[in-house]
C-alpha cells in the first residue's frame, strides 16, 4: 500500500512545487494568500457560528428583541444575532400568509421538485407523467395558494417573502419562454407587418428599465381592461416581469437562430418539410441548444430583479428583510438580514448556473466534435 500512497504524495508535492512555489515571488504570494484566507475564514466562522447568538445569547437568556443580543451589551465582542431570522422566519418564507394555512405553501414547495424532475432527467421511469404534472403544476399551485373549493381564500396581498420571489421568478420565466420563441421567430419573419411589430416590441421593452415596466403595469394595465376588472398588484407585476423577460430571451434565441447554417433549412425544404415542420423539428431545437448560456443568464438576472417589486408595494424576500430591519425591536441588524437574503438568492442562482453547465455538457453546445 505504500507504493500508491507514495506516488500520490509525490504527485501533490510536484503540483505544489510547480504551481505554488515555482519561484520566490510565487512562494511569498502563496504564503500571503494562505494567511489572508485563514484570517477571512476565521472571521466569517466566528461571526456566523462560533460567537453568534441564535435563540439565546451567551448568558443563556432567550432573545426576544435587539437589546438581548450579546453584541448589544458588549459591542464588537460577539458575532451575529441570528435570532431576528428565527423570530421572523415565517415572514421571510411566507410573508403575511396565515400561519394556520402555511401548510398549503409547504405543499407547493414540496411539489415543485416533482414538477421539475421530468425536465431535468431524461431517463427517468414514467417521465411522461412527470411532464404532464409539470404543465398542471401552475394551476395546482395557484389553487393551493389562493384557495377556493374547500380552501379558505388567501389574497395575494398577504403573499410575501420567498413565496413572492419564487412566484414571480419561476412563473415569469415559464410564461416568457414560449412568448420569446414567438417573438424571435417573428423578428426573423419575411412578413413585414409581423416583423415590424416584433422589432418594435423587443426594442421598446429592452430600451426601458424593469422598474418602468412595473410602474406601467401597475398604473396603466387597468386602463385597458373592462370596467370593474381590477387585477391585484401581484398579477400586474407578473405581466411586467413576463414582458421584460420575453424581450431579452427573444434576442438570445434569435442569436441561436442566426447561428444555424442556411443549409439546414434548405436540406429540410428539399425533404418536403414545410416551414413550421422544419422550424419545429430541425432549426428550433438546435437554436435553443446554442442559446442555453444567454437564456440562463437572463433567467438569473430576472430572478434577482424580482426585488424591484418593492417599489410598487409588494413585499418580496428583500422587502420583508427591509421591513424587519426597520422594526425598532431589531434595529441595526442589517448585516444578519442581508447576509441571509444574499445566501438564499445565491443558492437559487447557483443551482440555475450549475444546471446550465450540465445542459451544455450534455448537449455539447460548443460543437467541438
Amino acid at each position: 500500500m505504500s507504493g500508491p500512497i507514495s506516488l500520490t504524495h509525490n504527485k501533490y508535492y510536484s503540483w505544489c512545487r510547480d504551481n505554488l512555489f515555482s519561484s520566490w515571488i510565487n512562494g511569498i504570494i502563496t504564503i500571503l494568500s494562505i494567511y489572508f484566507i485563514y484570517e477571512v475564514s476565521s472571521f466569517i466562522l466566528n461571526w456566523t457560528i462560533f460567537e453568534a447568538d441564535f435563540v439565546t445569547n451567551f448568558r443563556g437568556e432567550r432573545i426576544i428583541d435587539r437589546t438581548f443580543c450579546s453584541k448589544n451589551i458588549e459591542p464588537g465582542q460577539h458575532g451575529a444575532c441570528w435570532a431576528i431570522i428565527i423570530v421572523r422566519f415565517h415572514q421571510f418564507i411566507y410573508g403575511f400568509y396565515p400561519v394556520e394555512e402555511a401548510w398549503r405553501v409547504n405543499l407547493v414547495y414540496g411539489l415543485l421538485p416533482f414538477a421539475l424532475v421530468g425536465i431535468f432527467f431524461d431517463n427517468l421511469p414514467f417521465r411522461k407523467y412527470f411532464i404532464y404534472f409539470t404543465f398542471l403544476f401552475p394551476f395546482i399551485g395557484y389553487f393551493l395558494l389562493y384557495g377556493g373549493i374547500g380552501l379558505d381564500a388567501v389574497g395575494t396581498s398577504k403573499w410575501g417573502g420567498l413565496l413572492v420571489t419564487l412566484f414571480l421568478g419561476v412563473t415569469g420565466i415559464l410564461l416568457a419562454f414560449p412568448l420569446s420563441i414567438i417573438l424571435a421567430l417573428g423578428r426573423r419573419s419575411k412578413m413585414p407587418v409581423i416583423k415590424t411589430i416584433c422589432v418594435i416590441f423587443i426594442e421598446f421593452i429592452r430600451g426601458v428599465p424593469l422598474i418602468t415596466l412595473l410602474f406601467t403595469a401597475n398604473v396603466m394595465l387597468p386602463l385597458f381592461l373592462p370596467e370593474g376588472v381590477r387585477p391585484d398588484n401581484l398579477l400586474r407585476a407578473l405581466v411586467g416581469v413576463t414582458l421584460f423577460q420575453s424581450a431579452y430571451m427573444a434576442e438570445a434565441i434569435r442569436g441561436g437562430l442566426q447561428a444555424i447554417p442556411k443549409g439546414q433549412l434548405e436540406a429540410a425544404q428539399s425533404l418536403g418539410l414545410t416551414y413550421w415542420q422544419s422550424t419545429r423539428k430541425i432549426i428550433l431545437p438546435q437554436a435553443l441548444k446554442i442559446s442555453i448560456p444567454p437564456i440562463v443568464n437572463t433567467c438569473i438576472g430576472l430572478f434577482k430583479d424580482t426585488s424591484l417589486v418593492l417599489i410598487i408595494g409588494l413585499f418580496d424576500l428583500l422587502g420583508v428583510g427591509r421591513a424587519a430591519v426597520a422594526d425598532i425591536d431589531w434595529a441595526k441588524l442589517h448585516y444578519e438580514v442581508y447576509v441571509f437574503i444574499s445566501l438564499i438568492f445565491f443558492i437559487f442562482c447557483f443551482l440555475m448556473s450549475r444546471y446550465s453547465l450540465y445542459l451544455e455538457k450534455k448537449l455539447k453546445t460548443d460543437n467541438s466534435n
